[in-house]
């Protein structure tokens, strides 16, 4: 995972009419991890966005060097399938969701259960799951840990602490505490417009 970084300069997010964040400037290289706090609809959805290229800036830029993978609300499994063929589908496009992914995160007994009948903890376990398989240099986690136990929030932030000691870079959107040795947190209040 050598190599991933993410350079953010003078950056401004504007929604609709309003200007959320202005003026913000980070650096995160291999290795390190950022939790962004605020209150809610302060933008801290929207960097993630951004940072993934999903969203465009409205001022500024943002360079993140690695390949990307996103976990947020909208967990990418059709509701129409059961959990085994939604898992299925991304390892035919990413290639790397491993059975030990899936034993790891306490699926196993799933994937006979169609998505739409899958807890938000289970759906969150599952785009874990996927996000492992992707290889990803660059994590971007918004609210990762809603909706989890605290078996599964504590697994969560292993697996955040493994990803960033074996070289990758975590950016998390959270208002709960994050587990994460050596974690910097950013007031995005800080940058409020």
């Amino acid at each position: 995972m050598q190599g991933a970084s993410i350079a953010i300069d003078d950056l401004a997010c504007r929604r609709g009419d309003r200007l959320l964040f202005r003026g913000l400037s980070l650096r995160l290289k291999a290795g390190e991890a950022l939790r962004v706090s605020g209150h809610n609809g302060i933008g801290k959805s929207s960097l993630l966005r951004i940072v993934a290229g999903l969203a465009p800036a409205f001022e500024g830029t943002v360079v993140a060097e690695g390949a990307i993978g996103l976990v947020d609300e909208r967990p990418a499994l059709d509701p129409a399938v059961t959990l085994g063929a939604a898992l299925a589908f991304w390892q035919r496009l990413d290639g790397g969701i491993r059975e030990r992914h899936i034993d790891r995160l306490g699926l196993d007994d799933l994937l006979d259960v169609p998505v739409r009948y899958l807890s938000t903890g289970q759906k969150k376990r599952a785009a874990l799951a996927r996000l492992l398989g992707q290889d990803a240099r660059i994590w971007l986690l918004d609210e990762p840990l809603n909706g989890l136990d605290s078996h599964a929030t504590a697994l969560a932030e292993t697996l955040a602490a493994e990803h960033c000691a074996q070289g990758g870079i975590a950016l998390i959107a959270s208002h709960q505490p994050f587990a994460l040795p050596g974690m910097r947190v950013l007031p995005l209040a800080d940058h409020a417009a």
